[in-house]
């Protein structure tokens, strides 16, 4: 199992702090055992019992003084690890061997620990890789053929029965399911497939069989780039990390010399006891050691990337999800963000549907597709279409049976006047795109379409409100256009925005507020960039991996409010960690001076502190939930 580097990135000091997990419980276990023995032969042979618990001391803390002089050799000698050897090596002089011994198996406990947290964090993740059938059934001139998944190249053709996981990521080309997508994006509900529909590596089919075309290899699967992206993650550096960071390396010589002013000053200006001095002295050096504090960040930092990934949340760097608590504004795009990305009909005036389906039937154009995809949806018969022809610019024309039929632009269309002209302006004024029908020259009514705004939009947005994020929209389309979609929302609407215009409105945001821009991942590539966070829309999945600093697996907006939500509860987890490791240290260390700690009660602190840290941030993991809904609990509004 990996080491728990992820959770200690620690620059000099603490680089491999915990080893893997299984290093971190057989260190433990010597020690465990080093204490047993020391204390067994110290009962059944007293006159022996200093010499079994220096042995005993020894060689418990042997691999902690192996670590502490290999990374002396690599200019870092103040170390954890530096700190407790010194500690026990000193306990020996002065009698304290009994207490060395076992603070050395509780120091190790705290290691062990350490390694837990990670190892909890990072379990979810390293599941990933399980979700993958081991072989894939694919058609080979005819037959079918069972090879290894590891084998599957981009154009085969694999075969997906009932039941079954998917083996790589690829798009269906023959039959329907539904397909449980929960392990992959988090989405809870099966998910209905269909041809030219994607398909992901890992998900399990429903009842129906499936002929599925590879797209992508299995090193490129979003399996296998969603393990690598949190791996990475995990492994970057917080802001907060850092600094802790900086701080270690001036606070643990800081601690070795207050260390040695404790033993050395009384004795030396008011005649105290060396030997007294001396034990409090290595108690304050126990006390001092910061495992705790240098846990308290990277330890929250990678549980809150785990449980994002969980959740269908890339986050791709420890600074991305703190800046992410930060964020006051959340901007969006329009088409295909806060829209679905295709027109839908509106509004339907006349007996219209079933002759313009006619026309439409067959032609790529948004609008027609969504006019053929309305009369399916409402049941509609469609007649056959003869001479069908595209007049640019105006609409389309043909004939069905005996008639002559236009599809047209209201511009375009003769005797246009009154009622109707009133009511298509109307329309248009809502941002809607109208086409007139016209039979044999007699208008017979109209037909009117809009990219409507997705379902969730309504409560992704109360839910960012919530949070106290000031929600807006920018696009390209007319202001018309992007108001009669926004206004519903309750959110404002910047239009008629070039890409360049786009850039200079998020620049003059952000310069007032940290600002997260939300689009698909493809052609707000530069607006992504430009803010203080670009999030990605499941709907470009690629995208979202490759180019912004978060990415949505789950294709829904309430998604936002989700991450938001999760990066304020990590920040205020990491809080909670400093003020408990600092604030024990700080009451122990005075303690200590004073004498009324001893070395089992010093360890015994450090290890408490290490556990209430790890446990924090496991909360993390084990307590958030999204909500797809877009509900905000009283208690999550952090203004």
């Amino acid at each position: 199992m990996e080491s728990s580097k992820n959770a200690n990135r620690v620059a000099n000091d603490h680089e491999g702090h915990a080893g893997s997990e299984a290093e971190g419980r057989n260190v433990f276990l010597l020690a465990c055992a080093c204490a047993a023995l020391a204390y067994g032969v110290a009962w059944l042979l007293p006159n022996y019992a200093r010499l079994a618990f220096a042995i005993g001391a020894i060689i418990s803390v042997l691999p902690f003084a192996q670590k502490a002089v290999a990374k002396g050799r690599r200019g870092s000698p103040f170390s954890i690890e530096t700190l407790v050897t010194t500690a026990v090596i000193g306990a020996l002089p002065i009698d304290a061997g009994a207490e060395a011994v076992v603070v050395v198996a509780l120091f190790s406990l705290g290691e062990l620990l350490e390694g837990f947290a990670a190892a909890r964090a990072r379990s979810g993740l390293s599941a990933l890789a399980e979700l993958l059938p081991s072989t894939a059934i694919i058609e080979r001139e005819g037959k079918r053929v069972e090879i290894p998944v590891s084998s599957l190249t981009i154009g085969m053709t694999v075969l997906i029965a009932g039941g079954d996981r998917i083996p790589a990521d690829g798009i269906v080309i023959d039959g329907r399911s539904d397909i449980n997508e929960a392990a992959i994006t988090g989405e809870s509900r099966p998910v209905a497939k269909g041809i030219d529909d994607q398909v992901f590596a890992g998900s399990i089919n429903g009842d129906g069989n499936l002929r599925i075309s590879v797209n992508k290899d299995a090193a490129n699967s979003v399996v296998a780039r969603i393990g690598k992206l949190v791996e990475e993650a995990q492994e970057s550096t917080a802001p907060t990390a850092r600094f802790i960071d900086s701080f270690s390396s001036y606070y643990t010589p800081a601690a070795i010399l207050i260390a040695a002013l404790v033993a050395l000053l009384p004795p030396l200006l008011a005649g105290g006891d060396w030997a007294v001095w001396l034990y409090r002295a290595l108690t304050v050096l126990l006390i001092a050691c910061p495992c705790a504090l240098v846990l308290s960040t990277p330890a929250a930092i990678a549980t809150g990337i785990a449980t994002a990934a969980r959740n269908g949340i890339l986050i791709k760097s420890g600074a991305a999800l703190e800046a992410l608590a930060r964020i006051r504004i959340a901007a969006f795009d329009k088409t295909g963000t806060i829209t679905m990305g295709h027109p839908v009909v509106t509004d339907v005036v006349g007996d219209v549907l079933s002759l313009a389906a006619a026309l439409e039937t067959g032609l790529a154009h948004p609008v027609a597709r969504a006019i053929v995809a309305e009369a399916e949806k409402r049941g509609i018969a469609v007649p056959a279409a003869t001479d069908v022809a595209i007049r640019q610019g105006e609409g389309v024309e043909g004939m069905v049976g005996t008639r002559r039929v236009e599809l047209l632009s209201p511009r375009a269309t003769a005797s246009l006047e009154g009622a109707q002209a009133s009511s298509i302006q109307q329309l248009e004024k809502e941002g809607k795109t109208v086409a007139v029908l016209v039979v044999d020259n007699e208008i017979r009514g109209y037909i009117a379409c809009r990219d409507e705004p997705r379902e969730d939009a309504v409560p992704a947005i109360r839910a960012l409100t919530a949070l106290g994020i000031r929600a807006l929209m920018l696009s390209g389309d007319n202001q018309r256009t992007a108001s009669a979609v926004a206004e519903p929302l309750g959110i404002e609407a910047f239009g008629e925005l070039m890409p360049a215009d786009k850039l200079e409105r998020i620049n003059q945001l952000k310069a007032q507020q940290p600002i997260l821009m939300v689009g698909d991942g493809v052609n707000d590539a530069p607006a992504l960039a430009m803010a203080s966070l670009g999030l990605a829309m499941g709907g470009g999945t690629d995208v979202a991996i490759e180019t912004a600093d978060i990415g949505l697996l789950k294709d829904r907006l309430t998604g936002v409010a989700d991450a938001i939500r999760l990066a304020r509860k990590t920040r205020r987890t990491i809080l909670v960690n400093i003020i408990i490791a600092v604030g024990l240290k700080l009451v122990f260390l005075v303690l200590a001076v004073f004498g009324i700690t001893n070395l089992w009660t010093a360890i015994l602190a450090d290890t408490g502190a290490t556990i209430l840290v790890t446990v924090n941030a496991l909360l993390l993991f084990w307590t958030f939930r999204a909500t797809p809904e877009g509900r905000v609990t009283t208690t999550e509004r952090v203004r």
